[in-house]
């Protein structure tokens, strides 16, 4: 069996006592939702200031799935991995805690931190004292040092037990999904809008996606990719839609009929007309947008301000005020960089001496000669879909993938998660030989693979694997498939 003890994000700790035990709630539901769906047996149990996961597997690859759960599930400030003993004296609490801790302290500085609670014969401190003293004698401990040491010991006794910390997985903040009600994106699959959807999901809002299809099917296929690697990663626990609107008609309009120096502006007035209709099929109170400021000629204060005129509902611009080299900082965190970076383009509409002041004036003048009518249908003609759907059809590709449970010995398995998972949760094999490039730079080092062999992509849940294999055997070969985990069998009711 193992063990998780889940620490709530700090804002969640200082809300009043009502909408703490509430978000508690949502986040267990959350976390529960998201085990079953991976197969594993698990409780989750409530605490006032923590939830307690207890998996009844204790097998590797279950391991690496609870880890990939609980770092990236919004609600979460920190999650401890701990192994629980009983004890009768301080002496047999501090054994415990010598065997976990020995290794990692032989040669290094270090501290202990001890958190308490029951009756004992002895404070937390005292605690921390014993131990103390006796990693310095029995370990190879170099010092104690209690502002920054190269290892701190972590412990917490409560009653007649001592839980051993063996592992901090560090949490991605925000708050518990569905909490903060729920919004529509509006995504192209760039860095602006894939970051701005990524914000919401993590601050706790249902995200749903609307797309505006200028022309192509490369450029909705890989959009759908993205909002599902989004979704799937960050936001299982609940369903969403992806909207699809047919906007060429809606751009040939704008092209024929405004003013040069305001087809921008009027662009995007007109999405923004058409994401109000979806919101209102969708009963949605906001829209959300990957607008910073001034970072385009139709994001200054102005036109920004000019395009809202045309929208009822709330619009969140959650990057506003960010550099764009933090947006892409952040993309490239999230895992989505290599998604936004090769995301195809079409730029329909490009104005010529775009106007940066808005006039709303001039741009409903430029806008009366735009038949009405094309955008409604291109609203009637929206397609409606479930996230967990979009890569299902035979257009996306992804079916063509082979997935592999079990491989062969002569399969190489390439680990293609981000160095910070691989750390948390590290994949041993005992009959294949396995390599870690991270899927940022897979494109860019798979020429120095050698040509014989197969070689099976392994991440967590399988969706960056099969986009990757895919494009990889575009060229027509097979060497690139996807190495799926299987659950063991619970060990235990």
């Amino acid at each position: 069996m193992m063990k998780f003890v889940i620490k709530l994000f700090p804002e969640i700790t200082i809300k009043s006592t009502s909408v703490r035990k509430q978000m508690t709630k949502i986040l267990r539901a959350n976390l529960q939702t998201l085990i079953r769906k991976q197969g594993i047996s698990a409780d989750v149990q409530n605490r006032w200031d923590s939830l307690i996961v207890l998996v009844n597997h204790d097998d590797e690859a279950t391991h690496r799935k609870v880890v990939q759960i609980l770092s990236h599930t919004p609600g979460i400030g920190f999650s401890l991995e701990v192994s629980e003993y009983l004890f009768e004296t301080l002496d047999e609490a501090y054994q415990r805690v010598r065997d976990v801790y020995a290794e990692r302290v032989s040669g290094k500085t270090f501290c202990v931190r001890i958190k308490r609670s029951g009756i004992h014969d002895f404070t937390s401190n005292d605690a921390e004292k014993y131990m103390g003293g006796g990693f310095l004698k029995e370990t190879g401990a170099l010092k104690v040092v209690l502002k920054n040491p190269e290892v701190t010991v972590h412990a917490e006794i409560r009653n007649d037990k001592v839980q051993v910390v063996t592992n901090n997985i560090k949490g991605l903040g925000g708050y518990p999904l569905g909490s903060q009600g729920e919004v529509l994106s509006l995504i192209s699959g760039g860095f602006d809008s894939v970051v701005a959807s990524y914000l919401m999901t993590r601050r706790g809002l249902k995200t749903h996606f609307c797309f505006f299809n200028l022309g192509g099917s490369a450029h909705e296929i890989g959009v759908k990719q993205v909002a599902h690697y989004l979704w799937s990663t960050y936001g299982e626990s609940h369903r969403v839609k992806f909207v699809t609107v047919p906007f060429e008609d809606v751009v040939t309009e704008i092209l024929t009929k405004v003013e040069t120096s305001q087809m921008g502006v009027v662009l995007k007035r007109m999405m923004l007309r058409a994401a109000s209709g979806v919101a209102d099929s969708l009963r949605l109170p906001a829209i959300v947008t990957g607008e910073a400021v001034a970072q385009v000629a139709s994001q200054t204060i102005t036109n920004l301000a000019v395009i809202d005129r045309v929208c009822d509902h709330m619009v969140l611009r959650p990057l506003a005020a960010m550099d764009k080299q933090d947006i892409i900082n952040i993309t490239r965190r999230i895992g989505a960089e290599t998604f936004a970076a090769r995301m195809p383009e079409y730029c329909g509409v490009i104005s010529i001496n775009p106007t940066t002041v808005g006039d709303r004036a001039r741009v409903e003048e430029a806008e009366k000669a735009f038949d009405m009518g094309v955008l409604e249908t291109a609203l009637q003609k929206a397609s409606y879909q479930r996230i967990d759907e979009v890569l299902n059809g035979s257009e996306s590709g992804l079916e063509n993938v082979e997935i592999v449970n079990t491989p062969s010995v002569s399969d190489i398995i390439v680990d293609i998660r981000h160095p910070n998972e691989i750390e948390e949760a590290p994949l041993t094999l005992t009959n294949n030989t396995v390599i870690e490039i991270p899927f940022f730079e897979l494109e860019g080092r798979v020429n120095t693979l050698p040509e014989a062999g197969r070689y099976l992509l392994y991440c967590q849940k399988g969706t960056m694997s099969k986009i990757h294999a895919h494009h990889l055997n575009s060229d027509g070969s097979s060497r690139f498939a996807v190495f799926m985990e299987q659950i063991k069998p619970k060990t235990s009711a």
